[in-house]
């Protein structure tokens, strides 16, 4: 029961937009498709193998799907929903085709180390039903895809006003800089280890390019598309507060806060910077020097060891 408790968290997120006046079917059927691709796609893959890694695939095709169905559903301003429905495809597009390039060259035959991190927290922790944690693990992220990450693209998808306001063009900037960050940071990774593995170098630490300023480029970035969403949304909260009820209104603007945590938590200690950095100390031996002189997940200038 303890286990099942986070996810109360996702469902209170899905429920507040259900219960909601201004996004009609919306939420509902972006739910429930979100689960039915999180069963086959996720639950029953980790159920029949013990690996989470299939989460890898149903998340971002999850954030494909928020976006497809904004475009073909949302009622607001049509190149508001544009905008905001062609940057969740593109986003989970990216990603998605990514996970599956990985999948199609046997790199989930295996677990990723990241997932492979929620096994030392269960035994640190005590965990008695290991295969019902990995279930409500992976659940959590589908549910978070049904709820708050869906928030930004409802809110700004039902916005019927003509103008598009500089904010909303600052956020878009945002978030597309972002991902191009982002993207970058993984260009450089996968450059920086296809050039050691040709000279036969084992063990290397990457802090090249981006990764001289943080040791986590592209998660600082994917953290930096959903704020910029966030701040693509603003503007949309003077109509949010006139259709919704002032309790449901406030509730969704807090979520919109909630959206933000829960992607800083989930990318620096649920399955992005310190899972991986439990494995990189273990292989790499100049990964603790590159700790004590590189910031772990926001970029800045590199501190110089010794006196």
């Amino acid at each position: 029961m303890k286990k099942l408790q986070q996810l109360l968290p996702f469902l209170a997120g899905w429920a507040l937009l259900l219960v909601s006046s201004g996004f009609g079917t919306l939420p509902l059927i972006n739910g429930v498709v979100q689960l039915l691709l999180f069963t086959f796609v996720v639950c029953i893959p980790v159920w029949r193998t013990g690996r989470m890694s299939y989460v890898d695939i149903g998340w971002p095709w999850g954030l494909f799907v928020i976006g497809s169905l904004t475009l073909a559903m949302a009622e607001g301003n049509g190149l508001r929903v544009a905008l905001v429905g062609g940057l969740y495809l593109l986003v989970g597009g990216r990603m998605g085709l990514l996970a599956l390039r990985m999948w199609r060259a046997g790199a989930l035959d295996r677990e990723l180390t990241r997932y492979q991190y929620a096994a030392v927290r269960w035994e640190r922790s005590g965990e008695a039903n290991v295969a019902l944690a990995r279930q409500v693990e992976v659940l959590a992220q589908g549910l978070a895809n049904a709820s708050f990450l869906a928030y930004p693209a409802l809110i700004i998808g039902a916005n019927p006003e003509a103008a598009i306001h500089p904010v909303e063009t600052l956020g878009l900037l945002i978030a597309c800089g972002s991902l191009a960050f982002e993207s970058i940071a993984d260009w450089q990774k996968a450059r920086f280890i296809s050039a050691t593995r040709e000279r036969g170098e084992r063990g290397r630490v990457c802090d090249v390019g981006l990764w001289r300023f943080s040791r986590h480029p592209n998660y600082f970035g994917e953290w930096m598309v959903w704020n910029g969403l966030i701040v693509m949304t603003l503007p949309s909260l003077g109509v949010l507060y006139a259709m919704e009820s002032l309790p449901v209104a406030i509730l969704l603007t807090l979520g919109l806060g909630f959206t933000s945590r829960v992607m800083y938590l989930s990318l620096v200690y649920g399955t992005g910077a310190k899972p991986s950095e439990f494995y990189s100390v273990q292989k790499r031996p100049q990964y603790a020097d590159y700790q004590r002189t590189t910031n772990i997940f926001f970029p800045g200038p590199r501190r110089r060891e010794g006196p």
